[in-house]
This record gives structure tokens, C-alpha cells and sequence, in this order.
């Protein structure tokens, strides 16, 4: 992530509109529209998976798992085309719409560093968190002739110390992350490399 977009806000929503979000097909259907590049919607959809993987070990009910299915599968809908405008578009758009709160809330403060909203929700804390790291694991999957397949958090850790590895991926936004989700960097590499979208 390499703009910085301070958003001046910190209320994303309205409350009326929690219990109402969008389906998977319309979001699918967005992301068409605004994204024409798969390897970010490849991205996006990791993340997605990640987030409704997490909310479902912890026992969310499913409109809960799908809310943060939502925030992960979006997150970065608008760096395609609006870069320089990300992640406001995303957020008018999903206002407009009259989208959960929750779900804006944690685009929002997906990238603290950059868009200056705190993740305060565990659902935030765990959009962050997802983020930068699933990119880097990802990056290195393609580089192993097993990709996934036996990867290690040793191997992974390596890779992140190297900073010309991935060098797009922020590790202090990692490291950040980690800190405010309370989990230890190893489990969250752990639970990426056993839960990773792999197609």
C-alpha cells in the first residue's frame, strides 16, 4: 500500500442499517465492475476466506461470518481503478448502499498508518491483520514448486526478514497488526498457511 489517504472521519455507516448486507453475488458483481486485475481480486478473495474461516472458529452465527467474509472480499475494491482515492470510494460506495456499519467500519481501518481510522472490532483487528501477511505467504507459495504444500513458519518468517522479498508488503504494518490482535506473528502465519485460499 503506497498512498496514504487520511479519511478525516471516524464514524463509517449508519446504525439502522446494521443486520443489512449485501450478497455474495452482488459483491462479486462490484468487484467486476471495479476490478480489473486478478491478481488483487485473488488477493481480496484470500483475505475473504480468511476472515469468514476466523469468524466461524470462533462461533459467529453465519450472518456474522458472512459480514466479515464482506469486509475482507472488499477491502481494497477501489485501488484498482482509484488509487489515489482508496479506500473512500470504497466506503462512499458501501454508505450509499446502506451497508452494515461493521463492514465499513473495518475497510476503514484496514491500514491505520495510512488512512489514520484505529481498528478497534475484532473483526478490524483481524482485517488487519490478514492483510499484508496473506499477501507475503502468498508470494512465497508461488516461489516453492509445492506451494503450500509443506510450508513452514520458519520458511515464512525468513521471507519477511528478507526486505527485498515481497518489498510491497509493509512489515511494520504486519508486525502492527499483530500487536493490536493480540496473536502471536507465528499464529497468524500458522493459521494462514492451514487455511489459505489455495485456488
Amino acid at each position: 500500500m503506497s498512498s496514504t489517504l487520511i479519511l478525516k472521519k471516524d464514524h463509517f455507516g449508519s446504525q439502522k442499517d446494521i443486520g443489512n448486507a449485501m450478497s455474495e453475488e452482488d459483491a462479486y458483481v462490484l468487484l467486476e465492475e471495479w476490478v480489473t486485475n486478478d491478481k488483487l481480486i485473488f488477493h481480496m478473495k484470500q483475505v475473504g476466506h480468511l476472515m469468514k474461516v476466523y469468524a466461524a472458529k470462533k462461533g459467529l452465527s453465519d450472518y456474522e461470518q458472512h459480514i466479515w467474509y464482506l469486509a475482507g472480499l472488499l477491502h481494497d475494491a477501489d485501488w484498482d481503478q482509484w488509487p489515489d482515492q482508496h479506500c473512500r470510494k470504497i466506503i462512499e460506495e458501501l454508505e450509499g448502499r446502506n451497508q452494515d456499519p461493521r463492514i465499513i467500519k473495518a475497510i476503514a481501518s484496514h491500514g491505520p498508518r495510512h488512512f489514520g481510522v484505529e481498528p478497534d472490532s475484532e473483526m478490524d483487528k483481524m482485517l488487519y491483520a490478514f492483510d499484508e501477511l496473506s499477501g507475503l505467504i502468498h508470494a512465497y507459495s508461488l516461489m516453492r514448486p509445492n506451494g503450500y504444500e509443506g510450508m513452514e513458519v520458519k520458511g515464512v518468517k525468513k521471507r519477511l526478514k528478507d526486505k527485498s522479498f515481497a518489498a510491497q508488503v509493509s512489515r511494520e504494518d504486519i508486525t502492527d497488526a499483530s500487536e493490536r490482535a493480540g496473536i502471536a506473528i507465528d499464529e497468524l502465519i500458522r493459521f494462514i498457511t492451514e487455511h489459505q485460499l489455495r485456488t
